[in-house]
């Protein structure tokens, strides 16, 4: 019976994504009804639910961290990709897209999932344990990448209003491309132990005891599937896009809202497996995933909107404003005491998650 059920489940993973590609063919650029809204978002919701079942497969097969490592760039390319695109069909009104994404993905990784990921494992087995040294490593590197690339916009000096100038946006697409490096590098080549789950003495989590590593193939086919379901999640999500914003005009709040809640749904399946993962007592494995995910979100997003903006028309603003620079210094301040002792508590988790709140509540009521 066991082995039934597990044969349809990995049957239905393998069936989700290819059906959420071919929707995506079917509704692209086109004005949705009710009803096939209703649909794009249940397969939407499956396609989410494969992504996170066939990330921890390749996890399984290659270990911590290049399987968070995988499920964090995948996520992320595609990510940047929407942006992109986007930005050249939204004209002059997306110029602040990229900073409302980048910035929305930095606080639901660094709040949001780091939040929910140590309020779960330590209320599930009394303290989330961790490592600092790599966890430390991870946030000093998207603190960086937030204020060269979100944080300097709105001081310099050489054009008017939060942007860069070409040679300051050349540096930062270049700077953030080099400490992305530097970090995967260190993540998994140096000092890849630092990345890897630990017993609450201490002691280094290399292998997986639970369960046999899947084969090479199964490994290749998921990634595949991966790939499939990522495209469905992030193409399906521009769909009900129009929806989204027609509800948030008609509520009467900001447009900024649509970002954060397409950053919402992008993030699902890294937010779904770091949970799991914070439940088997793999803090260090959510960790990786929330700040790998802020670290590649910035990394990539910026060199790839820099590169874009050789022939987009429009303005590219990247400067946060006060609130938002404040949020911003409020999370580094409170990620690095939360980082320093290597565990947590079920306060440390609540700090984070009400940080979170209070950026959802501030782009609802600005």
């Amino acid at each position: 019976m066991i082995v039934r059920l597990r044969s349809l489940l990995t049957q239905w993973t393998a069936v989700v994504p290819v059906v959420a590609v071919v929707l995506l063919a079917f509704t692209w650029g086109r004005d949705l009804p009710a009803a096939i809204v209703a649909l794009v978002t249940l397969v939407l919701a499956g396609a989410v639910l494969a992504a996170v079942h066939h990330a921890e497969v390749i996890a399984h097969r290659v270990g911590e961290p290049f399987g968070s490592l995988v499920l964090a760039i995948a996520v992320t390319i595609i990510e940047v990709a929407l942006i992109v695109t986007l930005m050249v069909d939204g004209g002059p009104k997306s110029s602040t897209l990229a900073r409302d994404t980048v910035f929305a993905a930095v606080m639901i990784t660094c709040n949001g999932i780091v939040g929910l990921c140590l309020l779960v494992a330590s209320l599930r087995h009394g303290l989330a344990v961790f490592n600092a040294e790599g966890t430390g490593a991870a946030l000093a590197t998207v603190a960086t990448l937030a204020t060269l690339s979100l944080v300097f916009p709105t001081f310099t000096t050489s054009k008017p209003g939060p942007e860069f100038s070409t040679v300051q946006l050349t540096f930062a697409a270049l700077s953030s491309l080099v400490l992305y490096g530097l970090f995967v590098t260190t993540q998994t080549v140096r000092h890849r132990d630092y990345f890897l789950p630990i017993t609450r003495l201490g002691e280094v989590i290399d292998v997986d005891e639970h369960a046999d590593a899947p084969s090479a193939r199964a490994a290749r086919i998921s990634l595949g599937l991966l790939a499939l379901a990522l495209v469905g999640v992030v193409g399906l999500a521009k769909g009900v896009s129009p929806t989204i914003e027609s509800g948030v005009e008609a509520a009467g709040m900001p447009q900024s809202v649509v970002g954060v809640i397409i950053a919402l749904l992008v993030l699902l399946p890294e937010t779904i497996a770091a949970v799991r993962s914070a439940r088997r007592d793999r803090v260090q494995t959510s960790l990786n995933l929330a700040l790998g995910s802020a670290m590649a979100s910035i990394g990539l997003t910026i060199p790839a909107v820099a590169l874009a903006s050789v022939w987009l028309s429009g303005p590219l603003v990247l400067g946060l404003s006060s609130t938002h620079m404040v949020l911003l210094a409020l999370t580094v301040v409170v990620s690095s005491l939360t980082v320093v002792p290597g565990r947590a508590t079920p306060l440390q988790g609540g700090v984070h998650l009400v940080v979170f709140a209070a950026y959802l509540e501030l782009a609802v009521t600005p």
